[in-house]
């Protein structure tokens, strides 16, 4: 990226879903299927986010064979704001990255060890997030007024943006 305020608007924006997703320990992944969509609760990795989520499944699961179809994916979080992130999806099978994310939850969640050859990694290439920020009950109070009035407000219901830097 050669433009200097682009990647620093990238930057922010990275910064922001950082920290809207923040210690939120479960996320719902997204995947398309010949039927339609589906989503499943996944264990968020302790790593600060960077534009790549990473998540472990096991190569004879559902979400797997789907994802080989099919990269596009969303993720959505839920705390003290709700986030909303489309991306696509990268199968890595690599035991050296495995072993890292690895932790004592994982044994007893997927019943295996962090050797087990079944074992892979989703990381998600984040293009965009959507978040609604829902700390503020001035905030709400003003949205609920706004939406009832049909007069505008100062404060967005909700906000998206650019992680791609396209």
């Amino acid at each position: 990226m050669s433009n200097p305020q682009a990647a620093s608007a990238q930057q922010e924006a990275i910064e922001t879903v950082r920290d809207l997703i923040k210690g939120i320990d479960t996320a719902m992944l997204t995947t398309r299927t010949e039927e339609g969509l589906v989503s499943r609760p996944m264990k968020t990795q302790e790593v600060e986010f960077d534009g790549d989520l990473w998540f472990l499944t096991m190569k004879d699961t559902n979400k797997y064979r789907e994802l080989l179809q099919d990269s596009m994916v969303n993720v959505a979080y839920v705390g003290q704001s709700y986030v909303s992130i489309r991306g696509r999806a990268e199968l890595v099978d690599d035991r050296g990255k495995i072993k890292e994310f690895w932790n004592a939850a994982y044994s007893e969640l997927l019943d295996t060890t962090s050797d087990d050859p079944n074992l892979v990694l989703i990381k998600i290439r984040a293009e965009t997030a959507e978040y609604w920020e829902t700390g503020s009950k001035i905030k709400m109070v003003k949205r609920l007024f706004s939406k009832l009035t049909g007069t505008e407000s100062e404060t967005e219901l909700n906000k998206t943006v650019d992680l791609d830097g396209v």
